[in-house]
């Protein structure tokens, strides 16, 4: 009898999960423009998320950009509505700055919704060939300030320059306030900015014709945090090997602690359990469809999963940061100047 009853309840369950998607329509909304790595992964994904979701939903993805995704990250905490049809990508980065106590970022990391990430993120720099500077070797003894473009505080374009200004001793200047790696792409061929620094895992992508051109169009990878096979990047220094000092390294590993989960999926706060547990099935079970795959890798997209429950666990390691490591990523706090 009791094992009748327990069936009993978990099927209406089942059944209203089946109701409430049939025929409805689920929107990710991506905090980047178009064109660029967010926008392009969030893409290939809702394509085929949908018929792993129950009630075959169909799925829009839309942008809201501002602030390097940060306008995006409020909405989806403060204004969505938290019914399971609306799934927010936005950068993860902005965990660091609620540990940091920025005022501007109006979520709280450990109450989100988390379905999921695509993707580790790889933090790298690049320049422009027309600077004629080729090495991070170059950078330093040029001397002289070289503008990078950037999204936004918050943003890698925003934060590792910054960081290796502290660090290194280069000189780099900040042009922040542009929507997206596309915008800043063409920022860079038009001589508006001569470099930046992004994920390698978006790079690949959405700047391969620069990184194949020749002559002065070419972009040229100086810096790298971790070791990869492509030869465009595969020999470069290491970030975590040229930053000197145990509390320096310490501050920059806090700081990449938030690339563990690059380009999460989250929901709004108070979003049913069960649709957010199918959810998070449906995005797994995305992940290894066959079509997925393939479409990822005609992309030249390296996806490396990281479930929800991981992406738990580095929230709370980076929202429990060190009083030490925030004394010295204090300074990210500080919007750069146009």
């Amino acid at each position: 009898m009791v094992a009748g009853l327990v069936l009993f309840a978990a099927a209406p369950a089942n059944s209203s999960t089946h109701e409430f998607y049939k025929g409805k329509t689920i929107r990710f909304v991506v905090g980047f423009a178009a064109g660029g790595g967010y926008d392009l992964s969030t893409r290939i994904i809702a394509r085929h998320m949908g018929k792993h979701i129950p009630g075959n939903p169909s799925i829009v993805v839309k942008n809201m950009t501002g602030a390097g995704s940060l306008v995006a990250a409020n909405y989806i905490y403060n204004s969505a509505r938290p019914d399971g049809l609306f799934v927010g990508i936005w950068n993860s980065a902005f965990v660091l700055r609620q540990a940091l106590g920025d005022k501007a970022v109006r979520l709280d990391g450990r109450k989100l919704g988390w379905i999921g990430a695509p993707s580790k993120g790889t933090p790298f720099c690049s320049i422009m060939a027309y600077t004629g500077l080729r090495s991070l070797k170059d950078i330093i003894a040029a001397n002289r300030e070289i503008k990078m473009g950037a999204t936004g505080p918050g943003s890698t374009y925003d934060d590792l320059p910054q960081i290796l200004n502290r660090t290194l001793g280069t000189k780099f200047k900040v042009i922040s306030g542009y929507e997206g790696t596309g915008t800043i792409l063409v920022a860079m061929r038009r001589k508006e900015v001569e470099g930046g620094c992004w994920t390698w895992e978006s790079a690949r992508t959405t700047a391969r014709p620069m990184l194949g051109a020749k002559g002065d169009k070419k972009l040229i990878p100086f810096l790298i945090h971790s070791r990869e096979p492509d030869p465009e990047v595969k020999d470069l220094p290491l970030l975590p090997e040229v930053i000197k000092g145990e509390d320096n390294l310490s501050a920059y590993r806090t700081w990449s602690g938030a690339y563990e989960f690059q380009r999460p999926f989250s929901v709004p706060p108070g979003t049913p359990k069960e649709r957010l547990q199918h959810l998070r099935k449906a995005f797994a079970d995305t992940i290894k469809d066959r079509e997925f795959v393939a479409e990822a890798e005609k992309s030249k997209w390296d996806v490396t999963y990281v479930s929800a429950e991981e992406i738990e666990k580095h929230v709370d390691k980076v929202l429990s940061i060190t009083p030490k490591a925030k004394e010295l990523l204090d300074f990210l706090m500080v919007k750069p100047k146009m």
